[in-house]
């Protein structure tokens, strides 16, 4: 048994020192044959745990993240051959219909269908006949890729929490940077078909690039991660996933099944009132400098205010969120306890960090920031949380559409 984990950690070893090659520009046919070799036997778990080892080692995440669909090219065979066979596993139920990763896949298969068959078709159409039919019906299919945005936007916020728990750190942030490169990617050839004279030999570069990199990401999540969360996940958390899902939505598919386990053993069902927090369990109000409120009073003012407010704590991980009606981002439950830094984009986590950084030490007290998001203009503020004393003890967020305020003119003294 010694001698089995010395040759496995052996071969991880090579692995990395070969993924490391590829860093340095080796291209991927002059280690095919040593891949091949080295690939047998080892498990999309030790895939991911070759990626967090290499970030462990100061391997930049965005490094990784350009070098995947690279390695991905170069495991992919190999992979594949690995779990054509595999077909006694028995453990969390994800054939059941409805089931998170039964439903992730029905959305892969229909955005397979979307990528070969239908763009491949419509962008060859289009570049034969270059008329403003064949050019409408290829935007069309492009914006209805467009909505892969809640797919990746569960596995973000509802999936990676989950993963990140588990301390599996790296490949959701490798993941997250390839998701925001097929965003981009998306955008680019949208505006590309918006353009009066569309250069083709562009519009195909991009599409085919397009094409290429969301089946990749198809294949990194079939092969990779989910049989890596099919073995780590409880049936608990597939509940928490399932129930969470529904508000983010989904991508093409329509009327997807709720999911419920065959055999429930030791799941609580949290109450309606039932929280977390001390105060909460109090039944008498809480004491503020300007009065005070009970438990409810507070949860429905903060769930009222026209604000996203999210609080961070000391520690850097995300304590709580308001569930107002005018929500700007998604904050699903999963994110509570999660490291804020895990919360955004590999490319804006060192803006996150610094700003935090900043109102730790004094440096700052707020931060702001204003962008438009679609028919918004999103107004996004940090605040440094301190208490009588000036101690640090956390950072606020509040973001608001003000879209509509900075639309106002003249006078309102009296109610509509």
């Amino acid at each position: 048994m010694s001698e089995l984990i010395i040759n496995r950690d052996e071969k991880q070893k090579k692995l990395k020192e070969l993924i490391k090659r590829l860093h340095d520009g080796v291209k991927p046919e002059d280690v095919q044959e040593e891949f091949d070799k080295l690939i047998v036997g080892v498990t999309p778990a030790e895939i991911a745990k070759m990626e967090q080892a290499l970030v462990m080692e100061g391997m930049p995440v965005t490094d990784i993240q350009r070098l995947c669909d690279v390695h991905a090219a170069v495991f992919k065979g190999s992979i594949e051959d690995i779990h054509k066979d595999d077909v006694t596993k028995v453990d969390v139920p994800v054939s059941n219909e409805g089931h998170p990763i039964d439903t992730l896949k029905k959305e892969n298969k229909e955005i397979e269908i979307l990528l070969n068959n239908i763009i491949i078709k419509d962008l060859s159409d289009y570049s034969d006949k270059q008329t403003s039919t064949s050019k409408k019906r290829l935007l069309e299919s492009i914006k209805k890729l467009k909505t892969i945005d809640k797919h990746y936007s569960r596995k973000e916020n509802i999936i990676f929490p989950i993963m990140e728990k588990y301390n599996i750190t790296a490949p959701p942030q490798v993941m997250w940077g390839i998701h925001d490169e097929i965003r981009d990617e998306i955008k680019g050839v949208i505006s590309l078909l918006n353009e009066e004279k569309s250069v083709l030999p562009t519009l195909n570069e991009s599409v085919s690039a397009l094409v290429n990199k969301t089946n990749e990401m198809i294949f990194k999540e079939e092969s990779i991660m989910f049989p890596m969360i099919e073995d780590t996940f409880t049936q608990q958390e597939w509940i928490d996933i399932e129930k969470a899902s529904e508000e983010i939505g989904f991508t093409i598919i329509n009327n997807v099944t709720r999911w419920m386990p065959a055999v429930i053993a030791n799941v609580i069902e949290p109450k309606q009132n039932e929280t977390t927090s001390n105060y909460q369990k109090d039944s008498g109000d809480i004491k503020f400098d300007g009065g005070s409120l009970s438990a409810e009073e507070i949860n429905s003012i903060f769930n009222t205010v026209p604000l996203d407010m999210t609080f961070v704590d000391a520690n850097n991980h995300v304590k709580y969120f308001t569930q107002g009606k005018e929500r700007v981002f998604e904050r699903p439950l999963t994110i509570i306890g999660r490291e804020v830094k895990y919360c955004h984009p590999p490319k804006s986590v060192h803006i996150v960090e610094k700003i935090v950084d900043d109102f730790r030490t004094g440096k700052k007290d707020n931060e702001d920031f204003w962008i438009k998001m679609g028919n918004m203009f999103v107004y996004i503020r940090y605040f440094a949380v301190r208490n009588s004393e000036g101690k640090f003890l956390g950072t606020l967020e509040v973001t608001q559409n003000i879209k509509p305020i900075t639309e106002l003119e003249g006078e309102k003294r009296l109610m509509s």
